[in-house]
């Protein structure tokens, strides 16, 4: 058994379980784009041109567009602010490692943030600050299961380019 199942929730209520699950993957994604230089964050497989930089650029931005603008009503923060739509697919081959690295890092700790104070306000049925299209406005529980979805897509894409690597493969982060 490795470290990322000795910190998962097993028995804990339904936010606790989502929230560890959240945090599991997580560490698995870390895992998969860990201690890369440059050249193999831009590197890429196949036909795609993602790279494993980019994926922790965008999941640096889908931390703070669902957890602090959706969740939380507040506003999305640099670099996003002034940043043109889908440009951490374009603009992460320019960012070194650490600041890769580093914007990841923060954003997954705002967003941490973010949900310990909404907990503070409720539960799981907490409404975000921000309604769909269609109206309806998802709560905190919905949220946290819309970025389980985001982090198990693209921990399969890091998956993939991370085996292209170097060869690393595994299932999750080791102890």
């Amino acid at each position: 058994m490795t470290d990322s199942y000795a910190t998962v929730v097993v028995d804990g209520d339904e936010i606790a379980t989502l929230l560890s699950t959240l945090d599991r993957i997580r560490r698995t994604f870390a895992w998969k784009c860990g201690g890369l230089d440059a050249d193999q964050l831009r590197a890429t497989t196949a036909a795609s041109t993602m790279t494993l930089g980019g994926l922790l650029k965008h999941l640096a931005f889908v931390e703070a567009e669902w957890f602090a603008v959706r969740l939380r009503g507040e506003p999305i923060g640099p670099p996003w602010d002034t940043a043109e739509p889908d440009t951490e697919w374009q603009t992460a081959a320019g960012d070194s490692p650490s600041e890769l690295y580093a914007l990841w890092d923060a954003a997954v700790a705002r967003s941490r943030a973010m949900v310990a104070a909404a907990l503070a306000e409720g539960d799981g049925g907490l409404p975000g600050a921000v309604s769909w299209p269609d109206g309806r406005t998802p709560n905190l529980r919905r949220i946290i299961v819309d970025m389980l979805e985001e982090y198990a897509r693209h921990t399969g894409h890091a998956d993939l380019l991370r085996e292209a690597v170097d060869g690393l493969v595994g299932e999750d982060a080791p102890a």
